[in-house]
């Protein structure tokens, strides 16, 4: 089976050079855009990401303490997840699997919309999540709003789908377990009319990828390079969450045409 992807912009924020590259670019700021994608074929509609809420203050009450003003997410008007779906005559009840990779803010706090969709998440990250008190990197209440926790093991439990390491979706549509970023990150696979589709936040850019570059936030440096590696492997269109490259190598924001276009 084969799938349309479609890059959904969410907006921007600035982050200094060695947040981007380990070690590197000290004196440098990037710009990353958010991004979430859409995974269209026969029966299914899914979603990489819920994207940020609606009201933007809490995410960036952490996110200024942690790296100050300049950090701020920007969005413009009509980027708000549910209004890209609706631009494109979608409701969030016509989504069918919801992929979380990682569980941040930016990814998960919409969650609460999508009452028809599987919910898709690593097992490694949900047992994180659960079992860990005190994280430099991974903090519990920027990983997920109680709201969202209390929809994922209450109203929608029976809709939550734990990934193994290795993982299929549906046939066509794969899942595998990378790290790199944060416990909860893994790389979504997919297999389109245009060869094979890798979404990720194990890296941020094309630069990462190209240059064997890890990405500075990183918990652990040989599961980057091992994402790296693997993605190079068996991509033919290597996209991640905040590469800003994307927007003007599909200037479209089609990677892909779903089956029936």
């Amino acid at each position: 089976m084969t799938f349309g992807v479609r890059i959904l912009p969410l907006g921007f924020g600035e982050v200094p050079g060695p947040e981007v590259y380990w070690m590197s670019d000290w004196d440098q700021w990037y710009r990353l855009a958010f991004q979430s994608f859409l995974i269209e074929g026969p029966g299914v509609r899914a979603l990489v990401g819920t994207g940020p809420a609606e009201d933007l203050t809490a995410m960036n009450e952490g996110w200024a303490a942690f790296l100050g003003e300049r950090a701020a997410f920007q969005r413009e008007p009509g980027q708000w997840l549910p209004d890209q779906l609706t631009a494109l005559g979608l409701t969030p009840s016509d989504i069918t699997h919801v992929l979380l990779t990682p569980l941040q803010l930016y990814t998960t706090a919409n969650l609460t919309l999508f009452d028809q969709a599987q919910i898709c998440l690593t097992e490694r990250g949900w047992t994180h999540f659960h079992s860990t008190h005190r994280h430099p990197h991974d903090n519990r209440w920027t990983s997920l709003l109680p709201e969202a926790l209390s929809y994922l093991t209450h109203d929608a439990w029976d809709r939550v789908r734990l990934l193994a390491d290795e993982d299929e979706i549906v046939p066509g549509l794969r899942t595998w377990w990378t790290g790199s970023h944060h416990r909860a990150s893994m790389a979504v696979e997919v297999d389109t009319a245009v060869g094979v589709v890798t979404v990720t936040d194990a890296y941020f850019t094309r630069r990462n990828l190209d240059e064997d570059h890890p990405i500075g936030i990183c918990e652990n440096i040989y599961e980057a390079m091992a994402a790296q590696a693997r993605v190079r492997r068996v991509a033919d269109h290597a996209l991640t969450l905040y590469d800003e490259g994307q927007l003007q190598r599909y200037p479209d924001l089609v990677v892909a045409p779903p089956p029936s276009a």
